[in-house]
C-alpha cells in the first residue's frame, strides 16, 4: 500500500480469478495498493468507519469474510459460517451488523443470509423459501436489508425488515431482471443490478444495468444502463456517479475494467480504470478521515 493511502478516499475492487483486491485512490483513480491472500474474493462492502469487508467465495482456512482497516494491509477480523458458500456483504449503518449472502450450502442446499451481530461472533442464518440461491444484499439507511436471488433460475427480490426474522417477498413492477446483480442504497432508492440487461435480442452478448426501485414498494422508477459494458457484477454509488466492475467472460479478454458512469443517467463511461484487474467482481468505496 502506498504511503499516505489511508488519508484518501479509496476504492476496493476484488479480482476473482487472481485472488487479489486492488485499491485505487478516489476520485482520481490512482492504483495505490494490492491486497493478497484471498480465495476467489467476491463481494466487498464498507462500514461508516471506512473499514472494509472482503468475502471469500471459497474458504481460506475458514475465513468467509475478512475485515481491513481503511488503508490497512493486514486483516483485523474474520468471520466464518461453516458449510456455506458466501458471495456478497453489506453493513447495517444503524447497528454495525454484517450481512453476508450465501448463494447455497455445500452439497447444493438452499442459500441464506448470514447475519453477524456487530460484525463478529457466530452467524444467525435467515432463509427464504422463495430463494434457492441468494446473490446480493444491501441495507438502506434505516437498517432494512434487501436481497436478490433466484428460485429455479427465476429472479426473486425480498426484504428482511429491521428486527424481523422472516423475509417479505417483493414483486418488482415495471421491468424483468434476467440475472441478479448488486443491491445498493443510493440515499433514496434501492438499486438492483441486472447482469444480463439487453441479453435478449441485443446485438451484444451482454449489457448490464441497474434499476432504481422503491424497495418494499415494489416499483421500478428508472433504469441506469452501463453503456458498452459486458457483465457488471458490483457497483457503488457516490452522489452523481456510479462506479461499476465490468468483467469479461474470459479472464484474458477485454473489458476487465472498472468504469465510472453518470448517475442516474448512465450511458457511456466518463472514466475507465484498466490496470490490475482479472475478473473484477465486488467494489466498495471506503471514505478516509476528514
Amino acid at each position: 500500500m502506498d504511503p499516505g493511502a489511508a488519508t484518501k478516499d479509496l476504492l476496493y475492487i476484488s479480482n476473482y480469478e487472481n485472488n487479489t483486491v486492488v485499491v485505487y485512490s478516489y476520485p482520481d483513480g490512482t492504483l495505490v495498493g494490492t491486497l493478497t491472500g484471498f480465495a476467489e474474493p467476491d463481494g466487498v462492502c464498507s462500514d461508516k468507519k471506512g473499514d472494509v469487508w472482503i468475502v471469500n467465495n471459497s474458504d481460506v482456512e475458514g475465513e468467509d469474510a475478512v475485515e481491513y482497516k481503511h488503508g490497512g494491509t493486514k486483516p483485523i477480523a474474520t468471520v466464518v459460517d461453516p458449510g456455506e458458500i458466501p458471495v456478497s456483504c453489506s453493513v447495517d449503518p444503524t447497528t454495525g451488523n454484517l450481512a453476508v449472502t450465501n448463494i447455497e450450502t455445500y452439497g447444493s442446499g438452499p442459500g441464506s443470509i448470514a447475519l453477524y451481530a456487530h460484525a463478529k461472533g457466530s452467524a444467525t442464518l435467515y432463509s427464504n423459501p422463495k430463494m434457492d440461491e441468494v446473490y446480493f444484499c444491501g441495507y438502506d439507511d434505516k437498517g432494512n436489508l434487501f436481497v436478490d436471488g433466484t428460485e429455479k433460475q427465476k429472479f426473486q427480490f425480498a426484504e428482511l425488515p429491521k428486527g424481523k426474522k422472516s423475509f417479505t417477498n417483493i414483486s418488482l413492477n415495471g421491468d424483468t431482471i434476467l440475472f441478479p446483480g448488486d443491491v445498493v442504497w443510493d440515499g433514496k432508492y434501492v438499486d438492483v443490478g441486472d447482469q444480463q440487461y439487453e441479453l435478449v435480442g441485443s446485438p451484444r452478448e451482454y449489457d448490464s444495468a441497474l434499476y432504481r426501485t422503491t424497495g418494499a414498494g415494489g416499483k421500478t422508477v428508472g433504469t441506469t444502463v452501463f453503456g458498452g459494458s459486458n457483465d457488471v457484477v458490483g457497483f457503488v454509488i457516490d452522489g452523481k456517479s456510479v462506479i461499476a466492475t465490468d468483467k469479461s467472460p474470459y479472464s484474458y479478454a477485454s473489458p476487465n475494467n472498472v468504469a465510472f458512469y453518470k448517475y442516474p443517467a448512465g450511458g457511456n463511461p466518463t472514466k475507465t480504470l484498466k490496470k490490475g484487474f482479472d475478473q473484477p467482481y465486488g467494489v466498495a468505496l471506503s471514505v478516509g478521515p476528514k
